[in-house]
């Protein structure tokens, strides 16, 4: 399915990122996977394409064709590449998909540069729709994605227990921000270029539903995921201080495990040894179970939207339910 999708969206893409300054249209390709920090072209393909793929089955699955959205899969790749661009300096994380971050192969200022102009291109390719739905709801995604963004950032500084303490409830919150209004976007975006606006609204609730388990999953996968499939390191949220699901909610508990989960970190978890403790104090503690009860829980709620508004959109339903249960 992705495969498919992709021979629509790609030649788009290399279209509008050939629009660029060559010197930015070269990190522009590495970023995208078409190319080698040495700007030598490969034929690997860069992300999954997943976000595209939803917003080219979203029209579909409202009667319109794939080609009508294709500028609408643009826009929310391109901008989902410029997040993952500076999510990476803001965090520190020098391996994206299993090679150097934007910013460890050509330095911070270029990386910025670079995401800057991923995210231009977005709002130019999706403008050009002239369709006033499809704008707004990506415009909408990107103030709440700076705004989960934002959330995720200020929890770094807060306390592990306490009145302080981040809590599950605020985390939903930070995920339908960072990770579930792109996924909405996408979604709206794709119904409403298919030629059904009506179905934005319930699709981006869909889609935020949805990137709220996604994102549980990739906590789950950053601690215990395996970096040859996941191209991370492992255990790197912990060693960063993550507030990420399976900790907080391990920490919630009242039993032995929490209380030394919670001791643990409260020492700092950086070295091998302090970090692998604390993850088998997560799952002691039941943190590894609830976060994905918890994706489970939200993944149900997407499902059942599509249900509602989408019932004949099995393709649409199946690629849902993967983001949710993947390895990777």
């Amino acid at each position: 399915m992705l495969a498919r999708y992709r021979t629509l969206i790609e030649p788009a893409l290399r279209d509008t990122v050939a629009s660029l300054h060559p010197w930015v249209g070269d990190k522009a390709a590495f970023t995208l996977g078409w190319a080698g920090a040495d700007g030598t072209s490969i034929e690997e393909h860069g992300g999954k394409g997943l976000r595209p793929a939803l917003a080219l089955l979203c029209a579909e699955a409202v009667g319109g064709a794939a080609e009508q959205a294709v500028r609408g899969a643009v826009a929310v790749e391109l901008v989902h590449a410029f997040s993952l661009v500076h999510d990476d300096i803001i965090d520190n994380d020098e391996r994206r998909r299993h090679r150097d971050a934007v910013w460890k192969a050509y330095g911070v200022g270029p990386a910025v540069l670079t995401g800057d102009a991923l995210l231009a291109l977005a709002i130019d390719s999706l403008s050009r729709t002239g369709d006033p739905t499809a704008m707004s709801y990506l415009s909408r995604a990107l103030v709440e994605l700076v705004q989960g963004q934002t959330r995720d950032m200020a929890f770094e500084s807060r306390p592990w227990t306490g009145p302080d303490e981040v809590t599950v409830a605020e985390y939903t919150r930070m995920a339908e921000g960072k990770t579930g209004a792109l996924l909405g976007a996408a979604a709206a975006t794709g119904v409403a270029l298919g030629g059904a606006p009506q179905l934005a609204e319930p699709m981006w609730t869909m889609g935020c539903q949805l990137g709220v388990a996604f994102q549980i999953v990739d906590d789950l996968l950053g601690i215990w995921g395996d970096p040859l499939v996941t191209g991370k390191p492992v255990h790197g949220d912990l060693r960063r201080g993550k507030k990420t699901v399976p900790v907080l909610a391990a920490l919630a508990g009242d039993d032995p495990a929490a209380r030394e989960l919670a001791a643990v970190l409260a020492s700092g978890a950086t070295d091998e040894r302090t970090v692998r403790q604390a993850a088998d104090l997560v799952e002691k503690a039941g943190g590894r179970e609830a976060a994905r009860a918890l994706a489970a829980q939200h993944l149900t709620a997407a499902l059942d939207l599509l249900d509602e508004h989408l019932p004949d959109a099995t393709d649409l339903r199946a690629l849902s339910a993967s983001l949710a249960t993947r390895s990777h």
